[in-house]
């Protein structure tokens, strides 16, 4: 319902726009505070990189934000990563993700990022918290926060907006009646724009992004193999568009018998996903959700690790931006 909703096509959402209204006034009086110095921003002694979006739901900025720390690696950078940790319960913060931290504590996608790539990874719903915590345990030269576009307590050297080519801004209310978190105008005042698939919109100055599926790893092995060589299998998705991982299977042509789609950020136990699956079918799952899964995990549960694939222009332009 809240898809129609946001999209345009259930016309409930003007029910919704004087809520809208009010939130677009508190984003305005937010931001003025920190243009006025009221509210304070913190700068931090090493390049900032923000990577975000204006509207709720799956973007595909964690994708971004793996690609953006394995670039930079190759090249030299010592890289830090900070997140609020959506979806964690830590007691306190900040929090350095380790080996042995759990997705319930400081979210899905630190984890994702941790084991991903292994560089210094803090969480903090007060992310200068997060980044201070870096820099004072590692040599870093810089920060990316996977989100934060508008955490403007913590200043940041590069804007990077990442947009759902598929659902591009939707019926472009403020929320609740629409997704946006701040108005469309915004892109007029950052960095690099990065399109998610095809759009039907035209955007100066932005770079297409595909998402790219590697090998399929067995959660309890750690077997590696090409999705091809997977069969009967039932997949799941607790991502901010499940209907974008199934598509993608789907192209890759692979022996797909079932589909099940959960919320973002969804929690998991060990006899939920037994039943989707018996032992003589595949549960292929999101790398995202693999990391809330791995301590119940069964033979027959693989995951499918993404990779962003961007022009080389870009990281050359953003490197140039930082140099």
């Amino acid at each position: 319902m809240i898809t129609k909703i946001w999209s345009g096509d259930n016309k409930l959402y003007w029910l919704l726009i004087p809520f809208s209204i009010i939130y677009g006034i508190v984003v305005f009086i937010r931001k003025a505070m920190y243009k006025l110095r009221i509210f304070k921003s913190w700068k931090a002694p090493v390049p900032v990189i923000i990577v975000g979006n204006l509207s709720v739901g799956g973007n595909g900025k964690t994708p971004v934000v793996v690609y953006l720390v394995e670039q930079l690696l190759a090249r030299g950078y010592r890289v830090g990563v900070v997140s609020r940790g959506y979806g964690g319960k830590s007691s306190s913060y900040p929090v350095i993700v380790t080996n042995d931290t759990p997705a319930h504590i400081v979210g899905d996608e630190p984890v994702l990022v941790y084991q991903r790539t292994g560089v210094p990874f803090a969480v903090a719903p007060k992310r200068s918290d997060a980044v201070k915590a870096l820099l004072t345990r590692y040599p870093i030269d810089i920060i990316i926060t996977d989100d934060g576009l508008q955490h403007y307590s913590l200043k940041r050297d590069i804007e990077i907006v990442v947009v759902d080519g598929k659902r591009d801004f939707g019926n472009g209310w403020y929320l609740p009646a629409g997704p946006m978190r701040e108005s469309i105008s915004r892109l007029n005042h950052i960095d690099y724009l990065i399109i998610n698939g095809e759009s039907n919109k035209a955007y100066t100055n932005a770079y297409s992004m595909e998402l790219v599926p590697n090998e399929a790893i067995n959660l309890l092995t750690k077997e590696r193999k090409p999705i091809s060589q997977l069969a009967n299998i039932c997949a799941m998705a607790g991502i901010g568009d499940p209907n974008r991982f199934f598509t993608m299977l789907k192209k890759q042509h692979v022996d797909l018998v079932n589909t099940v789609s959960y919320m973002d950020h969804q929690s998991y136990s060990k006899e939920q996903l037994l039943k989707l699956a018996n032992p003589s079918q595949i549960l292929l799952m999101t790398e995202k959700d693999a990391v809330k899964c791995e301590e119940f995990a069964q033979s027959n549960w693989w995951y499918l690790p993404i990779n962003a694939v961007l022009p080389a222009q870009f990281i050359e332009n953003l490197l140039d931006k930082i140099n």
